[in-house]
């Protein structure tokens, strides 16, 4: 592992109207230089897709914890967007994380800001 070490990984939809909420957000949370960070379109969405960042955030950097963040009103998802749906899509990626042995924490953003934790197992 590399000396280069962070507390953890943001998996985050690339949708601009979303970054600064996200960036404060992060800043807040872990400071500047303490986490990796993947912007995908949809998020977690299609998950195999950023499965492989995640295990090289974990191999590279020694993460210990996960952070997966879907948001209201996404473009990837278009109309089968819905909440339920991106509570199936957080569910499944914090199910496949769990292989790593990594907390991990999921959010659904809303377009006003606001960060809704969302339970584990849920």
């Amino acid at each position: 592992m590399s000396e280069h070490t962070c507390e953890a990984v943001v998996v985050h939809c690339m949708d601009f109207r979303l970054q600064q909420y996200i960036n404060d957000w992060l800043t807040k949370r872990f400071g500047i230089r303490n986490y990796d960070r993947i912007s995908w379109a949809g998020g977690v969405r299609d998950f195999s897709s950023i499965q492989n960042q995640i295990q090289m955030s974990y191999k590279l950097h020694g993460i210990k914890k996960v952070i997966l963040i879907n948001h209201e009103d996404c473009g990837a998802y278009g109309p089968t967007g819905t909440k339920e749906r991106h509570l199936s899509d957080l569910a499944y990626a914090e199910h496949a994380i769990q292989a790593l042995h990594l907390d991990v924490e999921k959010y659904y953003l809303h377009l006003n800001g606001e960060f809704e934790k969302i339970a584990k197992g849920i």
